[in-house]
């Protein structure tokens, strides 16, 4: 087993999860099986494989700035809960 049942009490404890002793047993069998599953790629010998951020590259993903008219004022405050004609109307917080 990668991860024993009182670890999974811990992170249960830690993420304020209260689990059932049946789903602390399901939860501690699925782990290990992931566990497990992950240690598989402790096999492969990845020392020249380059390190990579996405699965696919992707340059310069960004568009140009282009100027465009501005919403109408009516138009942006038409489907406000509440507004004032000039601006939208909130709450004060103190």
């Amino acid at each position: 087993m990668k991860i024993t049942r009182t670890e999974v009490e811990k992170v249960a404890n830690l993420a304020r999860l209260n689990l059932s002793e049946e789903e602390l047993s399901t939860m501690t069998g699925q782990l290990d099986t992931i566990l497990s599953y992950v240690a598989k790629l402790d096999e492969l010998d990845t020392r020249d494989v380059p390190t990579t951020t996405h699965a696919f590259s992707i340059n310069n993903a960004f568009r140009e700035d282009e100027v465009h008219e501005s919403l109408p004022r009516e138009d942006a405050l038409a489907n406000a809960p509440r507004e004032n004609g000039e601006a939208f109307v909130v709450p004060r917080i103190i």
